[in-house]
């Protein structure tokens, strides 16, 4: 009797385990299946139709990609508001998606000679260095969520901005487009070199609360 009570309760238990494995696979697909999440992702799957169009010299169909991926950007943040489908994967996939597209149309059209080497320099290398700084704030501090600051997306409106114009002034070379070019470029160089010390200057008074509070628990 004892050992049939004894196997009944380890196949409960057997199977306890087994639903709750399922319950949080389940979650990770629907994570997935979130229309803000697919958005990003689509926006991702843009890049390198995007890319191929900018290095065939189709500026036209380059702009109209550029246009859609930036609407699926509004779009991702707008339907997870409205559907209450904020997630902590759509929290990293967002801005990994915004850069990886940015960051990669900096260099083609650099390549293309569209864009000058200091902008794509400045960006790269303040990119860079907020992932090294990221690194060391969560190796030392245990830290990983940097809330994005003001200049931060003024930097991103800037760059986005430069990108479109540059390609616009491709299709079709106004007199409004190419000063449009040309001051959006300008902002990208300065709020480039503003966020990057203003997210440096953060993460250093991170690090100084941080190391403050470990001393006052000791």
């Amino acid at each position: 009797m004892h050992i049939v009570a004894g196997d009944d309760a380890r196949a409960s238990d057997c199977c306890t385990i087994l639903k709750s494995a399922m319950q949080e696979e389940s979650q990770r697909f629907y994570l997935f299946r979130t229309a803000p999440n697919l958005l990003t992702l689509l926006r991702i799957c843009l890049a390198p139709f995007l890319v191929l169009a900018i290095l065939q010299g189709d500026y036209g169909l380059g702009f109209a990609l550029f246009v859609a991926a930036g609407l699926t950007d509004a779009l991702d943040g707008a339907l997870a508001r409205i559907l209450k489908q904020r997630s902590m994967l759509g929290q990293y996939l967002d801005p990994v998606a915004d850069k990886l597209l940015l960051s990669t149309l900096f260099l083609v059209l650099m390549n293309k000679r569209l864009i000058p080497a200091t902008v794509t320099v400045l960006v790269f290398g303040r990119d860079v260095g907020i992932l090294l700084v990221s690194a060391i704030l969560y190796a030392a501090a245990g830290r990983r969520e940097f809330a994005p600051s003001i200049f931060g997306k003024a930097n991103t409106l800037a760059q986005i901005s430069a990108v479109a114009a540059v390609l616009l002034h491709e299709v079709t070379p106004w007199h409004w487009v190419t000063i449009l070019r040309l001051l959006a470029l300008d902002a990208t160089i300065v709020l480039t070199v503003a966020s990057g010390l203003h997210y440096a200057w953060a993460a250093s008074r991170r690090s100084t609360n941080a190391a403050a509070g470990d001393r006052a628990i000791k």
